[in-house]
C-alpha cells in the first residue's frame, strides 16, 4: 500500500509541476525533475518505483523510435558519426585536462572517460514537446547519442584495462564493436520485414490490445538483449521502436503506447531522476566539481557542435545539436559503478559525477528550448 501511495504522490507531483513549468514557458520535464528533488527530501525510491522508472525510460525511447523516420536516420549517418566522434574526443580531452590539477593522471583518465557519453532521454522528451523529434536535427541527435554511448563504453573499457592491467585488451574492445555493429546491422537490415510478419501473426489473436502488449514485450526483450551484450538497454528499446515504426502495425500502436507511457511510467521516470539526486552531494561539491561540470557542458557544445557543422548543418542548427548532447544521466553513473567495482575508482568520485549529472540534467531543457525557438 505504501508503494501505491508513493506512486500516486509521484504522479500528482509530475502533473502539477509539469503544468506549472509549461505555464511559465519551460519544458515540463524540468518541473518533474525538480518536483522529484522535493519528494526526495522526504521519501526514497525503492525497487518497485525503480522498476516503474526503468520501464518509463524504455517506453520513452521506444516511442522516440516509433516516431522517428528510418530513412532520415540512415541519411544522417555520416553527420551523426562526426557529431559523436568529435564530441567524444573533445569530452574526453576536456575531462582529462581539467582533472589533472586536482587528481592523479590515472584518475584524470577515468574522469575523461566518464564525461564522454550522452543521456538522450531528457533531450528526447524536450524535442517531443517542441515537435522537433522528426526533424533532421532530431534524427542526428538520436543517431549520434547511439554512437556516443558505444564510444563511451569503449573509452571506459580501454581506461579500466590500462589502469588495472597496464595494457589494453584489444580482444575485449573488438568484441564490443562486433556486438554493436552486428546488433544494429541485423535490426536495420532484416528488422522491418521480420516485424511485419511477426505482428501479422500476433494481430490474429483476438484479445484486447494484444498488438500493443506484444510491442511492449518486444521492446523489453531487445532492451534486455542489448544490456546482456554490454550495450545500453535504451539503445535496444529505441532501435526496436525505429524498426517497428516503419511497419503498418507500428503506426497503429503509437497513440496507445504514448497514452500508457505518459499516463504512468514516463512521469515516474523523470520524478525518480529528481528523487535520486542527493542534495548532500551537491552541497559538498567543491571547485573541482564546478569546473568539471562547466567543461562537461562546453565539451558537448563545442565538440558535437563542430561535428554537426562539419557534417553540413549551419551554425544555429549545430549549436542546437551541441546543446541536445549535453545531458548526462544513467550511463555515466553506471560507468563509474563499473570502475568502482573494478577497483580503479573510489567513492569520492561519486560526488563529482553526481554534481555534473545534476547540473547538466537541469540546464539542458531550458537551453534546448531556447536554441529551438529563439534562434529560429
Amino acid at each position: 500500500m505504501e508503494d501505491l501511495l508513493l506512486i500516486a504522490l509521484i504522479l500528482i507531483t509530475a502533473k502539477i509541476t509539469g503544468y506549472a513549468f509549461e505555464k511559465i514557458g519551460q519544458p515540463t520535464v524540468l518541473g518533474q525533475i525538480l518536483g522529484g528533488i522535493a519528494i526526495g527530501l522526504y521519501f526514497k525510491s525503492d525497487e518497485v518505483i525503480h522498476a516503474f522508472s526503468n520501464l518509463g525510460v524504455l517506453i520513452l525511447l521506444f516511442l522516440a523510435g516509433l516516431e522517428s523516420d528510418l530513412e532520415e536516420f540512415k541519411r544522417v549517418g555520416r553527420p551523426s558519426m562526426l557529431i559523436a566522434t568529435i564530441g567524444v574526443i573533445t569530452a574526453f580531452l576536456f575531462g582529462f585536462l581539467i582533472s589533472l590539477p586536482f587528481v592523479s593522471t590515472n584518475e584524470a583518465l577515468l574522469f575523461g572517460a566518464i564525461m564522454t557519453p550522452t543521456s538522450v532521454s531528457i533531450t528526447v522528451r524536450v524535442l517531443m514537446e517542441l515537435r522537433k523529434l522528426r526533424t533532421k536535427e532530431g534524427a542526428a541527435i538520436l543517431a549520434a547519442a547511439v554512437i556516443d554511448d558505444v564510444f563511451g563504453i569503449l573509452a571506459l573499457t580501454i581506461v579500466i584495462s590500462v589502469l588495472k592491467e597496464g595494457s589494453v585488451h584489444i580482444i575485449g574492445i573488438l568484441e564490443i564493436l562486433i556486438k554493436v555493429v552486428g546488433f544494429l546491422f541485423i535490426l536495420l537490415k532484416f528488422g522491418v520485414p521480420l516485424m511485419e510478419r511477426l505482428f501479422h501473426q500476433v494481430s490474429r489473436i483476438k484479445l484486447p490490445e494484444t498488438t500493443t502488449t506484444f510491442a511492449l514485450i518486444t521492446a523489453i526483450f531487445f532492451a534486455i538483449l542489448a544490456e546482456r551484450m554490454n550495450i545500453a538497454s535504451i539503445l535496444g528499446a529505441y532501435m526496436t521502436g525505429l524498426v517497428l515504426g516503419q511497419t503498418y502495425y507500428g503506426k497503429q500502436i503509437i497513440e496507445k503506447i504514448s497514452t500508457l507511457g505518459y499516463a504512468i511510467f514516463i512521469p515516474i521516470f523523470f520524478v525518480e531522476v529528481g528523487m535520486s539526486i542527493d542534495l548532500g552531494y551537491i552541497y559538498s561539491a567543491g571547485l573541482f566539481a564546478v569546473l568539471y561540470t562547466i567543461m562537461a557542458i562546453l565539451s558537448k557544445i563545442v565538440g558535437c557542435g563542430a561535428g554537426a557543422y562539419l557534417g553540413g548543418f549551419n551554425l544555429k542548427e549545430s549549436l542546437g545539436i551541441g546543446i541536445g548532447m549535453i545531458p548526462r544521466l544513467g550511463v555515466e553513473l553506471a560507468m563509474l559503478a563499473i570502475a568502482i567495482k573494478s577497483g580503479v575508482a573510489n567513492q569520492d568520485m561519486l560526488t563529482i559525477a553526481v554534481f555534473m549529472v545534476f547540473v547538466t540534467t537541469i540546464i539542458t531543457p531550458p537551453m534546448l528550448k531556447w536554441a529551438h525557438t529563439k534562434l529560429k
